[in-house]
């Protein structure tokens, strides 16, 4: 057989990209003549993105489950159900944590297997915060003493705001035509409003990545965030100067951590590879346990697998990330995941985001986010 380069796309972090850089090397190492390059993206181009336009130009792609309405809809993805590899399908579905693996399936289909999952987590500084705070109100009132940041650029804005509408309990997207119940958005919206206005206002230009980057590099900084997205990468000894620790979301009452929105990656291939065989060999492996709680997490991956999440060396790397959020990822929410959903969420973030700058009212961000959603279902 001919050499055969195959080219991926990931997104930029160290969590997105070194580990798919090192087990494209292991992989070339046993299949000779076989090259993966890696590819980068910023993340938020990483959310945007068409997957038809990624899809003419890589073989392999990391992508997000929202996605995968559309690609079942244009044929973009091989089907993993259909290349004939049941047994290792079987054994990912019963290693998934939470929703992960089951987020890409679609229409009767699979579109990418789970390689990396997160959800909304609580964060904090260890050597600042003894106990990370369980509930909300005890979240209000370590925020009134300049204690709490919360990353609200509008996509974590509006996760957020989805966050805390299903641990209240509140249905989204139930009813056809109605995204939230006007008075279950208002709730929701104004929890959220409520603890905007007590925390620093730079936090409305930050990503999780940017609290946590502000939480680790900096001596002054906040003690505590609750629902952004986790990264175990800043529990490591070494990534950054004060390492940090992650804990379950809080809740609202007894409501304790569910309700957190899913996020995470899987890895798929592009229907129009010309090596399709080969890039699921590759997609397989790095998605199957032993990758995960070796290679994949050694080289900076968070992996989706249930054998990473379990395993010792993981959690002490990690200052047991994992074992102190597996509640929050287990019952995390899984979005619409429709034909169309990506619009509501492009547009719906910048709706809560005027809320919040103070430039939109809470009742008319909830009736602007029930129009979108409307036309979207129209």
């Amino acid at each position: 057989m001919a050499d055969v380069t195959l080219r991926g796309m990931t997104w930029d972090h160290p969590r997105g990209y070194d580990p798919m850089v090192a087990t494209a090397a292991a992989f070339a190492a046993t299949h000779p003549g076989v090259t993966i390059t890696w590819e980068k993206r910023s993340l938020q181009a990483f959310a945007d993105q068409p997957i038809g336009t990624l899809a003419d130009r890589y073989d392999l792609m990391v992508i997000d489950h929202p996605h995968v309405g559309e690609v079942a809809r244009a044929g973009l993805l091989v089907d993993l159900n259909r290349v004939g590899r049941g047994a290792e399908m079987t054994a990912l579905a019963a290693g998934s944590v939470g929703l992960s693996h089951p987020s890409y399936a679609w229409a009767g289909g699979q579109w990418a297997l789970a390689i990396d999952t997160a959800t909304p987590v609580a964060c904090y500084r260890p050597d600042l915060l003894t106990t990370p705070p369980r509930r909300w109100d005890e979240v209000i009132a370590l925020a009134q003493v300049g204690r709490v940041a919360l990353a609200l650029v509008p996509i974590n804005a509006l996760m957020t705001l989805f966050g805390i509408a299903r641990n209240l309990g509140f249905p989204i997207a139930a009813e056809p035509g109605v995204l939230i119940d006007p008075d279950h958005g208002a709730q929701a919206l104004g929890a959220l409003l409520e603890l905007s206005r007590l925390v620093d206002r730079r936090c409305l230009g930050l990503d999780p990545i940017g609290i946590y980057e502000w939480m680790g590099r900096t001596a002054d900084a906040p003690a505590y965030s609750p629902w952004g997205y986790g990264y175990a990468n800043y529990c490591r000894d070494g990534y950054c100067r004060y390492p940090l620790a992650f804990a379950d979301a809080p809740g609202f009452g007894t409501n304790g951590p569910r309700g957190t929105v899913l996020g995470g990656t899987g890895i798929a291939v592009s229907a129009r590879s010309a090596h399709p065989d080969i890039a699921c060999d590759y997609a397989f492996w790095i998605a199957g346990a032993d990758c995960q709680k070796g290679l994949y997490f050694t080289s900076g991956g968070q992996p989706a697998h249930r054998a990473a999440w379990e395993d010792a060396a993981c959690n002490a790397a990690s200052r047991s990330f994992f074992r102190n959020t597996r509640a929050t990822l287990d019952s995390a929410w899984l979005r619409p995941r429709d034909d169309g959903y990506m619009a509501l969420q492009d547009a719906g973030g910048a709706m809560v985001h005027r809320c919040l700058t103070g430039e939109q009212s809470v009742t008319d961000t909830i009736a602007a986010l029930n129009a979108a959603w409307a036309g979207v279902r129209a």
